[in-house]
């Protein structure tokens, strides 16, 4: 069990929302930490970087994450229930590295068919050696983890140091590089990934406010969108003014701000008409405008105020969705995800979109929003049968995202998974299927049975309800895909449910399938 005494703080669970990182500092023997580090050097030095084996090459590492700082940070943040992602990988920055500025700004490259504003992921930078800016950690950009577009100057570059077993937490979506090193050392970095396995029910953390404190030096204003994620995590509805009263020379005048030539202006407009709510719902076709605003950030604010203005700003939504650009389509998506679940109806409607891009992402919004109400759970179970391959995986993965969805959810995904094996064409050749090039995720090429993938992922949000013996079926069948992550997904789902079966199952896989960390191309026994 672990002490509540090492969950975070409302202070710092606020600074991840609007910053989207955290630095962790483990109290560990600095024996532990140099000696993990000479086994990586020894390892990467003599026979590679060895990826995602980096833990079983190295199993002192796994210490790091028992500790109950990191634990209880990461329950914080994803839940008590929070899951290991395999994808890990040992980041080496060489001295003298003569990359100009050091690595190129990025995003990792993401395992949903869409990016999540909400956490339900996270990653952990974790340095072997005491790190210096002189070494070259990694830079993060705060509070940019909402952004596609990357903010070049405007944004501020920070370089997390501190002693050895240093860990960074951060959003999953975070700007981020590797620095400069211009040291002498060598400089280790590991990265691993943490998923979410349910949405939110109660705060998982220290909750002591009820209001959230937004911290100075973020690079915008978001109040939305951070009440969005703030209300999400406490696992409550977004928190809507109620009762506010607003004069129309007020709202005359952030109208017209919303014309402003300062996209800062117009970002604060929009900000600040979502926190009135339903009263500014005169305002949703000037904000409708706005989502197509060359600057993100205020076309962000556009999108979660319109989510807060009632009927008339999600009908603005639902227009830009079915009718806008792809651009305009995908924050508007974002908004209905803030608008929760009075966008459900329309959200459905939708679903017979003609535009497989405008049907993926309505199936998107009604995972986000969460809710099995209505017809939510048969409409999902019906584009599993979608002639478009993005449509049927974002319905697969929305189906683990529901609360108490039901036993009918477990065994569509199970018979899905058994479809996904069975194919002799993996996805990732449909990928470049002509009709699916506008708007499939084609470059995520680490995945090659994307539909597998996210079906052993949601049977591990949803595998024990009611009968499992579907899921413990298709998940042995998965066990042996081509796929790696299909298989290491499996695994974890056959642990989880943990029948008698489903033991029996993972016995007689590890026994062929264990990986030696001592066993290395230089020994012999």
């Amino acid at each position: 069990m672990l002490d509540t005494k090492y969950l975070l703080t409302d202070e710092q669970m606020m600074q991840f929302i609007t910053k989207g990182y955290l630095v962790l500092q483990n109290d560990m023997p600095h024996q532990l930490h140099l000696s993990i580090m000479n086994q990586i050097n020894h390892v990467m030095h003599n026979e590679g970087n060895p990826g995602n084996n980096i833990l079983p090459r190295v199993p002192d590492i796994q210490q790091l994450f028992d500790t109950p700082i990191v634990k209880g940070a990461l329950s914080s943040v994803l839940g008590s229930d929070y899951y290991m992602h395999p994808h890990r990988h040992c980041h080496y920055n060489q001295p003298g590295n003569q990359t100009p500025g050091g690595g190129k700004w990025h995003k990792d490259g993401y395992w949903s068919s869409m990016r999540s504003h909400r956490p339900w992921w996270a990653m952990i930078f974790y340095y072997t050696h005491d790190i210096t800016e002189d070494l070259g950690p990694t830079a993060i950009m705060p509070g940019t983890q909402y952004y596609e577009k990357f903010l070049g100057d405007q944004g501020e570059t920070l370089l997390p140091t501190g002693k050895a077993g240093t860990m960074v937490l951060v959003h999953f979506d975070l700007w981020h590089r590797a620095s400069l090193n211009v040291s002498e050392l060598d400089r280790y970095m590991l990265k691993f990934q943490f998923l979410r396995l349910s949405a939110p029910e109660f705060p998982s953390w220290n909750h002591q406010s009820r209001e959230m404190i937004v911290p100075e030096g973020t690079p915008a204003t978001h109040l939305n969108l951070w009440q969005d994620v703030w209300d999400w995590l406490l696992g409550e509805p977004t928190t809507k003014q109620v009762g506010t009263t607003t004069t129309e020379e007020r709202l005359l005048a952030l109208r017209q701000e919303l014309e402003s030539e300062n996209p800062t202006e117009r970002g604060r407009a929009a900000d600040e008409l979502g926190r009135i709510g339903a009263e500014a719902a005169s305002c949703a076709p000037s904000l409708a405008l706005l989502l197509n605003d060359q600057v993100e950030t205020t076309a962000l604010n556009a999108a979660y105020a319109l989510g807060q203005l009632g009927t008339q700003g999600i009908d603005m939504l639902i227009k830009q969705i079915t009718e806008g650009s792809s651009m305009t389509a995908e924050r508007a998506a974002y908004g209905l995800q803030g608008a929760g679940i009075e966008a459900i109806p329309e959200l459905l409607r939708v679903l017979k979109h003609e535009d497989e891009k405008r049907r993926a992402l309505a199936v998107f919004v009604l995972g986000m929003i969460g809710s099995a109400e209505d017809e939510v759970v048969p409409s999902l179970i019906s584009s599993l049968q979608d002639q478009s391959e993005w449509v049927r995986r974002n319905a697969v993965e929305s189906l683990g995202m529901l609360k108490n969805a039901g036993e009918q959810v477990v065994s569509a995904l199970a018979k899905v998974l058994k479809d996904s094996l069975r194919c002799k064409t993996d996805d990732a050749s449909e990928s470049n299927h002509t009709d699916s090039k506008k708007s499939y995720v084609g470059d995520q090429t680490y995945i090659t049975n994307k539909v597998g993938y996210t079906a052993a992922l949601s049977l591990l949000r949803t595998g024990k309800t009611g009968d499992v013996k579907d899921a413990v079926h298709s998940l042995e069948q998965a066990l042996y895909s081509k796929d790696r992550y299909v298989r290491a997904y499996a695994a974890e789902t056959l642990t989880h449910l943990r029948t008698e079966e489903a033991v029996d199952i993972l016995i007689r896989y590890y026994r062929t399938s264990r990986w030696c960390p001592d066993t290395s191309k230089v020994s012999t026994f």
